[in-house]
């Protein structure tokens, strides 16, 4: 996949604010191109996970056409939208959606079975990287929301994808990690000439961006 295209979109819940409305997306025509790196920016309740939901398919509910290469959303079934989750879209969720029963790498490790996308050994790397190798073997739930953040984004990692979104993916880590956590996932991006979007109301994930947009 090379382009991910909003055209006019506005959430239903933005409807009655249409005069108003003051976006570098909603109700523009946008596209996001494979390979470059985009920073969205918005106060809280404009929108950020709203955006990444209609790019993964878990909400319909807005005006305008989300295109995947020139393809009307609308038109994706459940094997299509399975597709798109499993090879070309990754998501570091705000929520981060957890298995707390786990520990930190069954986690990791649970997704990339499906995947077959790391080796056992890449994946205790990355442990390493992060600072959390020590962590591995401990429950999630047992985790600082800092170092929950650290697993949920090796879990998005496990995976080929063309384009990676990361909803707030920093906001509970300091300056060295989360340059650490930005060039893990420069990293990956770059080996599959894929394209990172990140949102942020206000801590942004250290990367140069080649677009910056207001939601």
């Amino acid at each position: 996949m090379n382009t991910i295209a909003f055209n006019a979109v506005l959430p239903q819940v933005f409807s009655t604010m249409q005069k108003s409305m003051e976006s570098d997306v909603w109700l523009k025509n946008v596209s996001f191109e494979r390979g470059h790196h985009y920073l969205i920016e918005a106060e809280s309740g404009k929108g950020k996970s709203t955006f990444c939901s209609y790019v993964l398919g878990y909400r319909h509910d807005y005006a305008g056409q989300v295109l995947f290469d020139g393809r009307d959303a609308r038109q994706y079934n459940i094997s299509d939208w399975s597709l798109l989750r499993q090879q070309h879209v990754s998501c570091l969720f705000q929520d981060l959606r957890l298995f707390h029963e786990l520990t930190a790498y069954e986690n990791v490790e649970i997704k990339n079975k499906l995947t077959n996308f790391k080796t056992r050994e890449q994946i205790l790397q990355w442990f390493e990287m992060l600072g959390i190798a020590d962590k591995k073997d401990s429950l999630v739930r047992r985790l600082s929301f800092g170092q929950q953040q650290r697993v949920a984004v090796m879990r998005a990692l496990v995976q080929p994808f063309d384009f990676f979104l990361a909803d707030e993916p920093i906001s509970h880590l300091d300056d060295r990690n989360s340059e650490v956590m930005a060039e893990l996932i420069q990293t990956e991006a770059c080996s599959q000439g894929a394209s990172i979007i990140s949102t942020s109301i206000g801590k942004r994930l250290p990367l140069i961006y080649d677009f910056t947009l207001k939601l």
